[in-house]
């Protein structure tokens, strides 16, 4: 295959926590394009000024240059309208004699889908994986601001040269919201991380109990990771949770299991953390909640293998990376049925429709009690993670191909 130029925004990674999504993306395509590079791909990487630079651990990435811009997340609605116009400052003349360094052509590629340069002199390749500020416009579209910001958005992502998504589901939503041309988008399904795929150690085993004696976290207990915003679904997680604290213990369940069922909210921040106590306070379900900070991939994986089941209660959403890496465990998923989850989870897990608190609780309470109910789910998510397995590899060759598609074509 052909290699390009490749300018990217890799801004999402040097502050994971903002977009973990966009950052997990982006590690996943860049630790694959750096594990099998090609001859003549190179990139131009735009970053933060006032960040560290993580794009330095892709040692066999051929990278020309990177150009610093400043941190225009601090004007937070704005962003939306300034940005366009600053990557495309940025991304002018990046490309400027690829050829001579052996591309064959050169793209601009953003990943998220939320910053695109304006006018831009390449074609440009998004990644979309967020479909919310048009799903749930009522909380993303609040001011005139993020009105203007949105519609610019949405004008840039109908120019892109290509469109890719993560599933069919996402591709008609994109064409629905936001009026993407079909011949534009391009269905890549998307991969879990290699941490997620690889079976557990006993060495991995150990280190895992161990976090967990330290988290207060018993043997079994179920995981929530996903950000913490308008895109989920917390206050009918509580209410389900409170329901199933009202219900009183299941006759039947294992003595070493506790009820309701324990749950692990994994990547909140000090202030989520806080605002979600008191929300399970007033429920009465503060103590069934333990909370870890943002943990490093292996980590992460650690506690998604071992947990009962991961939950996913949510209004949005268009990636649904978190569903991926939990079948590569092996480890069920009750989640709602939206975006691109139903065709991600399959009969690996539970789908329930959003905003239900009953249907969720009844959900947790199947997978958690339920030892018939949750060795068929374990099941199928094992044959699922092997018969559907993708790696970054396989994601890496298909985007290269968008790339070579589109690049070269402008070149011509």
């Amino acid at each position: 295959m052909p290699g390009v130029r490749v300018v990217l925004d890799a801004r999402p990674l040097q502050d994971a926590d903002r977009a973990p999504t966009t950052a997990a993306y982006l590690d996943g395509l860049l630790g694959a394009y750096d594990a099998d590079p090609i001859e003549g791909e190179s990139f131009a990487l735009l970053l933060q000024s006032d960040l560290d630079d993580p794009t330095e651990r892709y040692r066999r990435l051929d990278v020309v240059g990177r150009r610093l811009l400043p941190p225009t997340w601090l004007l937070r609605s704005g962003a939306l309208t300034i940005d366009p116009f600053v990557l495309r400052g940025a991304a002018l003349g990046a490309a400027w004699r690829a050829e001579r360094g052996g591309a064959a052509g050169a793209v601009y590629h953003a990943a998220g889908g939320v910053a695109l340069p304006i006018a831009p002199a390449l074609p440009v390749v998004v990644t979309l994986l967020d479909l919310a500020p048009w799903e749930l416009a009522g909380e993303f579209q609040r001011t005139v601001a993020t009105r203007f910001g949105q519609r610019l958005r949405g004008r840039l992502l109908r120019d892109a040269a290509a469109i890719i998504v993560g599933s069919e589901a996402v591709a008609r939503s994109a064409r629905r919201l936001v009026r993407i041309r079909r011949d534009r988008l391009h269905v890549v399904p998307f991969a879990a991380r290699p941490a997620f795929a690889a079976p557990s150690s006993a060495s991995g085993v150990d280190a895992a109990a161990a976090d967990r004696h330290r988290l207060g976290l018993p043997a079994r207990y179920l995981v929530y990771t996903g950000r913490y915003d308008a895109r989920q679904d917390l206050t009918t997680l509580l209410h389900a949770l409170a329901e199933l604290a009202r219900a009183g213990r299941p006759t039947g369940l294992v003595d070493d299991a506790s009820w309701p069922p324990r749950v692990l909210l994994v990547g909140a921040s000090p202030d989520d953390r806080a605002s979600l106590a008191r929300s399970a306070a007033r429920e009465g379900v503060g103590d069934v909640l333990a909370y870890a900070p943002s943990l490093d991939v292996v980590a992460l994986a650690a506690f998604v293998r071992g947990a009962r089941a991961v939950l996913l209660p949510v209004r949005s959403e268009a990636a649904g990376l978190a569903a991926i890496e939990a079948v590569a465990c092996g480890t069920p998923v009750v989640a709602s049925s939206v975006g691109a989850l139903p065709e991600i989870v399959g009969p690996a897990g539970i789908l329930v429709e959003p905003g239900d608190p009953g249907r969720l609780a009844a959900a947790m309470c199947g997978v958690w009690t339920d030892e018939g109910l949750h060795g068929r789910l374990v099941a199928a998510a094992a044959e699922r993670a092997v018969s559907q397995r993708r790696t970054w590899s396989d994601v890496a060759a298909e985007t290269r191909a968008l790339y070579a598609k589109v690049g070269i074509a402008s070149a011509r």
